[in-house]
């Protein structure tokens, strides 16, 4: 009896040990349960949300499609607009060029009734002076300020002693607008004056005054884009060297402005500061002269003062100045033609210009004509150089009594060199050693006609066999061919 105590105790301890272990399971159970429903839930959000992801990506992907779309179109509209834009700029520009023709058209028409109902006529002759021409236009200070941003420096394009050149937009167009310094400059009336004289100048080869500024002391010009001769002579910029024909051109074309000015009536104009950096360059290299007339608009005083004098010639360029005006101070056309002068032997020789003069004399004197030729312009034809060096060395002399004129007949012989090899030319009056027409036509002992300066070369070189046949000569002496000379001198006048 008393042993089945303890193990009744033992079943009820068992007892309540199952129903605790079971009270347990129950817990664990429904824990788990709860675990799988949230896992469940989970695993619904996620499903969920991976779908809304996927959608956002197609829909960014859609919406970037449509931005790379919206951009394309607006660039395309851009370009269009800008299109548009410069159609109307180029149409306001021919509308302003039209009105400006139109303009001088009903003046010119008014000018030639009036001369009609006087009952005469006139003809200006060379080129002359415009005086039908409408007065220059004149701008206001905001005209010429708004046109370079008040001067800026960004739209500088030189600097020299007269004064200051910038780039700037007028009239629907480029120009070139040079601030002169207002302490050198004569009063505004005399300047308004000598300001409508020089706009009445028109030349092909002059560069052209399209109008004023007094109270600025600016003067607008026509912009030319191909910078001066000075630049392209010695290839600023990597530009290709210039042609023989192209030099030869220019050489006449800058003849003819100077003839120009030299012939204006009442008065001669007269540069007085002519080198290639006042010469500037068209889109076809025509050379077009600037800076002329400046010298009217300054005080005789300034002009004539050694300091005004040093203060407008930059370093190099005294060399194109007439000897004869360091002496006496007085300039006169002779003064143009020796800088012109100066200019011809630079674009044969396409040297610096300090002591190219005395340089070329003495090459000259020593008849080597070929070795001072610049090889960059390709095969000068020796009579076109001989006669360009011999109008250089005229035009350089030291005395300018001793200087030729430039009248239109040796204009319209420069005018001729460039285009002389264009014609035919007979075969006896070329040289069988350099092809070329002959200048100084010398026959050797084997019968053929050379030119001498080439036929003493090749003898100089210890030859003594003929060019033509390769045989010894059986002498050295040569004799001149005057007939084929004066044959040829026929021949070149007729052209």
């Amino acid at each position: 009896m008393g042993n089945l105590i303890p193990y009744s105790l033992q079943v009820k301890n068992f007892e309540a040990a199952h129903a605790q272990e079971f009270r347990l399971r129950r817990e664990v159970e429904d824990a788990l349960t709860n675990t799988i429903q949230e896992q469940e839930k989970l695993l619904k959000e996620r499903d969920e949300t991976t779908g809304q992801l996927e959608r956002t990506i197609r829909n960014v992907a859609f919406l970037d499609n449509r931005a790379q779309e919206a951009n394309r179109r607006h660039n395309e509209t851009a370009g269009e607009l800008k299109c548009i834009q410069a159609s109307l700029a180029s149409l306001r520009q021919e509308k302003q060029r039209i009105r400006r023709q139109q303009m001088e058209a009903v003046h010119w028409l008014d000018r030639w009734r009036s001369r009609r109902q006087a009952g005469f006529s006139s003809c200006s002759g060379f080129f002359g002076v415009a005086d039908e021409l409408p007065e220059l236009a004149e701008f206001s200070l905001s005209d010429v300020q708004n046109a370079t941003c008040n001067f800026s420096e960004s739209f500088k394009l030189g600097q020299g002693g007269y004064g200051c050149v910038y780039k700037g937009e007028m009239l629907g167009r480029t120009v070139a607008i040079k601030k002169l310094h207002p302490h050198n400059m004569q009063r505004q009336s005399e300047f308004h004056k000598e300001v409508q004289v020089l706009g009445k100048l028109q030349h092909p080869h002059l560069v052209t005054l399209l109008g004023s500024c007094p109270e600025a002391w600016s003067l607008v010009y026509e912009y030319l884009p191909n910078g001066s001769l000075q630049d392209r002579l010695f290839c600023k910029s990597n530009t290709s060297p210039l042609t023989w024909k192209i030099r030869a051109r220019m050489i006449a074309e800058i003849s003819s402005a100077l003839c120009f000015l030299h012939s204006c009536k009442p008065e001669k104009i007269v540069h007085g500061d002519l080198k290639p950096q006042n010469i500037l360059l068209d889109s076809e290299l025509s050379c077009k002269i600037c800076e002329f007339g400046i010298c009217r608009l300054v005080t005789e005083d300034t002009l004539y003062s050694p300091r005004f004098r040093r203060n407008t010639e930059p370093k190099g360029a005294c060399p194109y100045t007439d000897p004869e005006f360091h002496r006496i101070g007085v300039l006169t056309p002779k003064s143009d033609i020796y800088s012109f002068g100066m200019i011809i032997l630079q674009l044969l020789t396409g040297k610096p210009p300090v002591s190219l003069v005395g340089e070329v004399r003495r090459i000259m004197s020593c008849g080597k004509l070929a070795s001072i030729l610049d090889p960059s312009a390709g095969g000068w034809p020796i009579f076109v150089a001989r006669q360009l060096v011999d109008l250089g060395l005229q035009f350089c002399e030291l005395n300018s009594r001793d200087r030729p004129n430039l009248t239109p007949a040796v204009v319209r012989e420069l005018e001729k060199l460039h285009v002389s090899e264009e014609r035919p030319v007979p075969h006896f009056f070329l040289c069988p050693i350099l092809k070329e027409i002959m200048h100084d036509p010398l026959v050797a002992a084997d019968g053929f006609t050379y030119e001498g300066e080439a036929l003493r070369a090749w003898l100089e070189n210890g030859r003594e066999t003929s060019p033509m046949t390769n045989l010894k000569l059986s002498h050295l002496h040569l004799t001149p061919n005057h007939a084929i000379r004066l044959a040829i001198q026929d021949w070149l006048c007729k052209f």
